[in-house]
């Protein structure tokens, strides 16, 4: 009787194009668990992919996009370049933008870029109670755009940040666009993130930290690269007594920016201008805002 489990010249062995694709199908899935691990360490790129406007890892990302290419915003934007920037010091008196019927009227045009992630060290990590992980490092805090171009000289940086219940709102607009050049600075396998109490500004690639201005190089103890763990080393030495509900804290000095309300309820249109050497903002949404002063040195 004839063998009918061996075909002519295999032996009883697959063929040499079947065994080719089966090691290639193998090396592909190896490839990609391995690209998947990879990512799961350091954590998603915050940079969307030109082919990909909706990144996942945003959340609500659409309503960001629906946000920056409002007219509100736009209008807001107009007003504030229109707006002398203040030269007074941090903490100087604040004014109002006044309204005007058509504050995009007879200005350059100009675009509002799609935003991009605002990263943050999270107080657990700059504590040293968090482990030294990118999850446990660095969290989303907001969204940053930048204009298409500069408008009579000027660039504006418009921060987004997120609604209770989902979705963005504006918060600032903040004249120049490093943040957001900064920001955007984010790879696919890697994070920028910023230390807002000294304007550092790194990228986080894999378990090293990577200066990307001079102030994070200073951060480093003038090194370019830390290990993530020494870096959190040295957030816990700068920072042991101004963590939250320290006095640093509740004297206005925390982590960055925030927006707060004021005895008086000024109308949720109202936008303000805070003065400062090239820090100032213009404050829109919510009821009456303020900026929280941003603490530019370690002491």
């Amino acid at each position: 009787m004839c063998d009918t489990s061996r075909t002519s010249g295999t032996s009883g062995t697959e063929p040499s194009g079947r065994r080719a694709n089966s090691r290639s199908s193998r090396l592909s899935l190896v490839i990609a668990l391995s690209a998947s691990v990879l990512l799961s360490v350091v954590g998603p790129a915050h940079a969307a992919p030109a082919k990909d406007p909706l990144p996942a890892d945003i959340p609500d990302y659409q309503a960001a996009l629906n946000a920056v290419k409002s007219a509100d915003v736009r209008d807001t934007v107009c007003r504030f370049l229109r707006t002398p920037v203040p030269t007074d010091a941090a903490g100087g008196p604040v004014q109002t933008i006044p309204e005007t019927a058509e504050p995009c009227r007879d200005l350059p045009v100009f675009t509002i870029k799609d935003p991009v992630a605002l990263n943050e060290i999270t107080p657990g990590f700059a504590a040293g109670t968090a482990q030294p992980l990118p999850a446990k490092a660095v969290k989303l805090t907001g969204l940053v755009s930048s204009l298409s171009t500069n408008v009579n000289g000027r660039n504006a940086t418009v921060m987004l940040a997120p609604t209770q219940g989902g979705g963005w709102h504006l918060a600032a607009v903040r004249d120049g666009d490093g943040d957001a050049a900064y920001a955007g600075k984010a790879t696919v396998g890697t994070l920028v993130f910023t230390e807002p109490q000294i304007r550092g500004w790194y990228q986080l690639k894999l378990l090293t930290v990577e200066a990307l201005n001079d102030q994070a190089r200073q951060g480093l103890g003038g090194q370019a690269s830390v290990s993530l763990s020494d870096y959190q080393k040295l957030l816990k030495a700068r920072y042991a007594d101004k963590l939250p509900g320290s006095e640093y804290d509740t004297k206005g000095y925390s982590s960055g920016y925030s927006l707060q309300r004021t005895e008086d309820d000024t109308p949720s249109s109202a936008v303000l201008l805070a003065g400062g050497s090239g820090a100032a903002l213009a404050l829109a949404g919510g009821a009456a805002l303020l900026l929280r002063r941003r603490r530019t040195s370690t002491a």
